[in-house]
Order: C-alpha cells, then structure tokens, then sequence
C-alpha cells in the first residue's frame, strides 16, 4: 500500500471491467458443438420445408428448393394450407403447444422464466410443425423455427453437464444464432440478434461463446446451403447530400407500417380466443385465408425468397408489388393470428420490401432495388425492436457495405417511432399477453459503480465488547437503543469488529438463563460474520446480503479495520432513488450574462 500526495490511503485494486471467469472457454468450447448442430439442423428444416413444399403442391418426392410464384395451381390447392394447419393444430394439441407462433418470443420465454430448459419434443416438433406449415404454403419464414429448433438443441446439450442457469441460456442462445447464421448467411445480423433480443446482457461470458457458434455456423453454410449474400445488391446511382433525410422519411412510413402491423395481427389474435372452439382448430380456420389468397395470388405462399429477390433487383412491377403487400399482409396476420407455427423475419422482408419498392415511383432519385432494401431493414427495426440486428442484416443479405448509412437512417427512424407508439413490439407482446413483463432497455448497474462509502450510515453507534449483558439488556430497553437500530457492532478496545448483537439476540437473552455478568464479547455473534469495506462496490454488498439474509452490515476501513459505518437494507435503496434523480431532475447549469 502507498499513501498519496493527498494523504488518501490506495489499496490494491481488484476490480476489473468485466467479470468474466476462465469457464468462458470451456463454454466457448461447447458452443463449437452447439454452432455445428445448429447449422445441421438449419441444413435439415430448408429440407424438410422444400419436402412438404413439393409433395404438397407437386405431388413429387423431392428435397430441391422450389419457388410457388407464378405458378397455376387448380381450385382444390385451397384445401393444401388448410390440411397442414390441421396437422400443426394436431401436433401442438397431442406433442407440445410449445410449438405454436414465432419461435422468438418462446425462446425468450425459456430463457426468462423456463432457466433456459427446453424439452427433447419441442426440439423435434418444433422443426416438422413449422416444415408443414410452410411447405403447406403458410406465409412464414425459417428464421423463427430454426431460432426455437437451434436453442433447442444448444438448450438440451448444456443440459447433459453440470451448468447453471446463466451458462444454459448461452447455449441456447448460441443454437439459436449458429441456426440463424446457417439460414441467413448473416453471422453479424445473428450475433446482434442475440444481444438485441435473446441474451438481455452484453457480457464476455456470453457474448464470446454465442460469437464462437456463430463463427462455427459461418464456416458449415458453404457445404451445407451456400455461400455468399443471399440477395446480392449493386447500388448504380449517387444519393445527393440531403438523401438521409429522404431514408428517414422512408423509416418513418415503415414505422407506421409496422405498427399497424402489429395491431392488426393482435386485433386477429383476440378474436379468434373468441371462437367458441378449442385452440387446436384455429390454424386450420387460418389456413382457409391462406389458401384462398395463394389461389389468386400464388407469390403469397410460402416463404417467397423470389419474392424478396424480385424486390431487391427490382425487377417487380408496380402493380405485383401493391398486390404483394396487400394480399401478403392479410393472410399472414390471419395465419399467424391462428396459432399455427412459422416466422416473422421473411414475411416483414417481403411487406416492407414491397412497400419500398412502391414508394420508390415517387421518390426523387435510387431504384426500386434501394428503396425495397431500405424499407426491409427499417421494417426490422421497428418491428423487432432492433435497430442495428435490421441494418446489418439487410447488408449481410445484400452484400451492399456502402448502403449501411442510409440502411441504419432508416432503422433507426422506424425503431423510433414505434418506441414512441407502441408500448411492445410483435415479439414481447405476445409474452406479456402470458403475464411477464420484458424490459430491453440495457444499462450499466448503478450498484457496480457506487461505493459503500457513499451509501453506509456514519458516524457508526458501536457496543463495546467489554460491556456487561446486563448493560445492554437496558440499553436495548430505552428508546435510543430500540429505535436507532436493529443490530450493532460490536468492537474492542481498538475500535476493531468482533462481532454483531441485534434485538433478537437480546430478546433471547432476556427469555433465557444466562450469566448478566458475562460481556458482550463473549455473546455476541461472530459466525460467519459478514462485513465490507469502505471501498466494495454496493453491488457486491448487496449479493452478500442477499445471500446470507443479513439485513445490517457493519463497514470496515481496508486500512485500519476499523468499524467506520454499516449499510442496512434501506441504505442500499439509495441507489436507485440517486438513480431516478438523475433520470428526472432537470435544471440549468450554464447560465449566460
């Protein structure tokens, strides 16, 4: 130890940025496996919705990609969509009703309030529920399966060793990015996509194995799926100096998009709770919709990868688009509405996309591929909640580096305004209909940067050790002793801790036969002795209290080990209310003249 100029005693710092411990790498390791089974299993749901898909509408064994646009299909394909969502129905009545929406919002939900635990049949229906429902014609994408499926599967692997809750919500998350970066070829886009939404902390412990996963997915896609962007992007023109504001605007109309959105698909949802039937039924009410608009309009069905490739080449003409947007929307709310199993991610691609695309007819300078692309990340952003997920998302998608200004403009203006608009996004709403709140907002603790000399009480009121018990019977008796506080050091002759002495200590003494002339010292409690330093952080403090269930703590100088404070629990809510002082009170602190 040394002693400053300002005669300020400076003790060894142990405090570190981050808190991270050496187990980081052995997760790091696991998630080597998780990224590889996410990736296969990636691989597997595109096979599998490429299977229904053909035998569905083709009638055909066959595992090859196949795109519905432009197709002529006869009257009874009405009845194709209908008879998958029954299936889904059934598999989610009689296997696991965990099955059932986007795939994100359960994946939250499992991480949140299930300890990150998912159960084997969720990770195999979860996968053949969502094949059906697509390869039917469902209007979804295989991001929200493969999210579910993938955190499945990272979840059911971290649960065959001896973890915590903490080190199995990586996993899962892990599985769920390494499925998104197999799909996408978004490696990026997947890792924010965990932070964003999944993980709720930017933590080493967490963020280094999802990206290892991630990592591992990316380097599986070539030899699984494919490599290179999904949807290759050349921007062939120059956006004048004021064009930013022009994308802005673009984001705002994606925002209201969004938002309208979101209402109408719970607006849908409430009345088919309604329905005077049980909820087994309902995707295949919804597959009615479904299959009447793919009969007029077969660019609706599926998960339309052409059709956000026509958009981003802009190749699209305007009435394809407008019909796109239109039909899209409608049986994608009632579907979803159902309870019937698929994505959000392609869908708002495509709406968002067509929406670009049409307004880029009255936009004063880019093409309908730029405006399309535009509208497809801010569509992301405020639907989602995701700002920076959506913007690296549409330029892994695309390719396209040079767009990411105008791609984040965008996102940016939609994140805005349906934050101030809407109370949740499509994805937390849905949970906080099943009872939980989720805030997303993510700051540092007040706790880890407060220390305990700032909140302990002092001058500190001490108990001499060598005080007779008798004594302080009386003393606990008076009004100053009962009042002032619950529990009290006690110290030798040196001011040194040797133990705490609390009412219930006293209230016991007095029930009891005990020696009125022994000390205190030789009384009071001095197991297990919590106390802190001057310089802890009030966080670590408050983790001891917690787990210990000691409610008054005395404080000692590092220096000396001296008693020169305690913290009691009402000390600790000074904190926050320093905290919310901050955040509210305004004044002026420069004044002018």
């Amino acid at each position: 130890m040394t002693r400053s100029s300002g005669a300020v005693m400076h003790t060894k710092d142990a405090l570190r940025d981050f808190t991270a411990s050496p187990q980081v790498l052995l997760i790091s390791a696991m998630a080597v496996v998780v990224g590889t089974t996410g990736a296969a299993a990636a691989w597997a749901l595109l096979k599998l919705i490429a299977f229904f898909t053909n035998l569905a509408y083709f009638q055909r064994l066959s595992v090859a990609p196949v795109d519905l646009a432009g197709a002529h299909f006869p009257l009874w394909t009405i009845a194709i969509p209908v008879v998958g969502s029954l299936v889904v129905g059934v598999i989610a009545r009689f296997g696991s009703e965990k099955i059932r929406g986007h795939g994100i919002p359960e994946a939250i939900e499992a991480i949140l309030i299930g300890q990150s635990k998912i159960e084997l049949k969720v990770a195999l229906l979860k996968p053949l529920a969502s094949a059906i429902a697509i390869g039917s014609g469902g209007p979804f994408g295989a991001e929200g399966p493969i999210i579910m499926t993938g955190g499945a599967l990272g979840s059911l692997f971290a649960q065959l060793f001896h973890l915590s809750s903490a080190e199995r919500k990586t996993l899962l998350v892990a599985g769920a990015a390494a499925g998104m970066t197999a799909v996408f070829g978004t490696p990026l886009a997947a890792l924010l996509l965990a932070v964003e939404l999944l993980l709720f902390e930017w933590k080493p412990r967490s963020f280094i194995p999802v990206a290892v996963a991630v990592v591992i997915a990316a380097l599986w896609r070539p030899w699984l799926i494919g490599s290179g962007p999904l949807f290759p992007y050349t921007m062939t023109f120059v956006m004048p100096w004021w064009g930013l504001g022009i994308c802005a605007l673009v984001g705002v109309v994606a925002g209201l998009q969004s938002a309208l959105m979101t209402v109408c698909l719970y607006a849908v949802e409430d009345l088919f709770q309604k329905l005077p039937i049980h909820w087994m039924w309902w995707p295949a009410l919804g597959g009615i919709a479904v299959g009447i608009g793919g009969y007029f309009d077969p660019a609706v069905l599926g998960v339309g990868y052409a059709n956000i490739h026509a958009l981003i080449s802009g190749t699209m003409s305007f009435s394809s688009a407008l019909s796109l947007l239109f039909d899209k929307a409608a049986i994608w709310i009632v579907a979803l509405s159902s309870g019937t199993s698929g994505g959000v991610l392609a869908p708002l691609l495509i709406m968002g996309g067509a929406l670009g695309s049409i307004e880029s007819h009255y936009l004063p300078f880019g093409d309908a591929g730029f405006w399309a692309l535009l509208g497809m990340a801010a569509i992301l952003g405020g639907t989602m909640r995701a700002p920076l997920t959506s913007t690296l998302f549409a330029f892994e998608l695309t390719g396209a580096s040079h767009l990411l200004l105008p791609l984040m403009v965008a996102s940016v203006a939609a994140f805005g305004l349906t934050m101030l608009v809407m109370r949740r996004s499509i994805l937390t709403e849905r949970i906080a209909r099943r009872g939980h709140h989720i805030s997303r907002e993510y700051s540092i603790d007040p706790f880890l940067q407060t220390r305990v000399e700032q909140i302990m009480a002092k001058p500190v009121h001490t108990l001499a050790a060598s005080i007779p018990v008798n004594e302080v019977i009386a003393f606990f008796r008076t009004a100053e002793g009962n009042k002032r506080h619950k529990s009290y050091p006690v110290v030798d002759e040196d001011g040194r801790l040797t133990g705490m002495v609390s009412r219930k200590d006293v209230l016991h003494w007095m029930q009891g036969d005990i020696d009125e002339t022994a000390t205190l010292g030789e009384m009071a409690t001095s197991d297990e002795l919590v106390s802190a330093h001057t310089d802890d952080l009030a966080g670590q403090l408050a983790d001891r209290m917690a787990m210990t269930d000691v409610g008054i703590v005395p404080v000692l100088d590092r220096e000396t080990q001296k008693v020169v404070g305690v913290v009691a629990l009402r000390d600790l809510i000074r904190v926050r209310a320093w905290r919310i002082r901050e955040e509210r009170e305004r004044r002026r602190v420069l004044r002018l003249g």
